[in-house]
């Protein structure tokens, strides 16, 4: 494999485990297997710091007895900048488990973590972590196209009523502005609806 593509897949971990022994054996596995392990922290009280300074690829939690905080902190902390995370506890309920997703957990595992398995769950929790940003940029990207369609039309009318011009030639008014500004259709269109709105605004308070 070339040394670009080796760098490339090492991925940068930090690990929550308030047990220190098991987090030792953890870490030594992680290390094993080809992940560098930026930082071992034994609550989730300074994670959003951690996070924040180290910028890490994945987040590992396990903790014994989880509580509402360290659901606080994710949330925070994929609000700002999502990671995929990884929650080992056998101690969460149904109920738990549903609030850890909301605040950004990626992969849940409902059973104490172990060096042998921790791999496997990194791995999918980065393939979850992918998959839902494709598809929140999916919807991004639909969002946006359906904002600009909102306006374009928005402006065509404008046109037509301010100019009494027909529909095809208000959008290619509309077309070739964006062209000659380099612009999107929809940038244009938002500057088309400020001037004629408030040219109709100054007309009416004459």
């Amino acid at each position: 494999m070339p040394k670009q593509d080796e760098a490339a897949a090492v991925l940068r971990v930090i690990l929550v485990d308030d047990d220190r022994s098991r987090a030792t054996i953890v870490e030594r596995k992680l290390r094993d297997v080809g992940f560098e392990v930026l930082s071992v922290i034994p609550t989730a009280s300074g994670l959003l710091y951690q996070m924040a300074q180290q910028e890490p690829d994945v987040v590992i939690i396990a903790l014994d007895s989880p509580d509402r905080d360290v659901l606080e902190s994710l949330s925070i902390a994929s609000s700002h900048n999502p990671r995929p995370v990884v929650m080992f506890s056998e101690a969460g309920d149904q109920s738990f488990i549903s609030d850890a997703i909301r605040a950004g957990v990626t992969a849940y595992q409902a059973q104490d973590i172990n060096a042998e398995r921790v791999r496997a769950a990194i791995d999918i929790a980065v393939a979850q972590f992918s998959a839902f940003n494709n598809l929140r940029e999916e919807l991004d990207e639909t969002r946006r196209q359906l904002e600009e369609r909102k306006l374009v039309e928005k402006a065509k009318g404008l046109l037509m009523t301010v100019h009494k011009v027909d529909e095809e030639e208000a959008f290619s008014t509309l077309r070739k502005l964006a062209m000659d500004k380099n612009r999107t259709l929809g940038e244009v269109a938002r500057e088309v609806i400020e001037i004629l709105e408030r040219t109709q605004l100054k007309g009416k308070g004459r």
